[in-house]
């Protein structure tokens, strides 16, 4: 799980050009929404695109994307259990 959530932090870096943030500065169970990432609606859609093209996973609800999208933990967890695979 380790690994997942350290590469989310390089993809969530990337994904959504954030300069001013080194990817092992983002904690596990730092708030991703509401957090200091100050992430927005627009950041997390680019987020659930990259979800689905790189792990297969599919977040279609908004229920489902506020559950997941609480912390890195919660959200490898998530694409650990729901993963396809693809992309990768």
């Amino acid at each position: 799980m380790k690994n997942l959530t350290d590469e989310l932090k390089q993809k969530i870096v990337q994904t959504l050009n954030l300069e001013d943030i080194e990817p092992e500065e983002i904690g596990e169970t730092d708030l991703l929404v509401g957090g200091e990432l100050g992430l927005d609606s627009i950041d997390l859609l680019e987020l659930v695109m990259m979800i689905e093209k790189d792990y297969g996973v599919k977040i279609d609800s908004e229920d489902t994307a506020k559950k997941v999208f609480v912390n890195l933990e919660i959200l490898a967890g998530y694409i650990s259990k729901h993963s396809t695979g693809a992309g990768r």
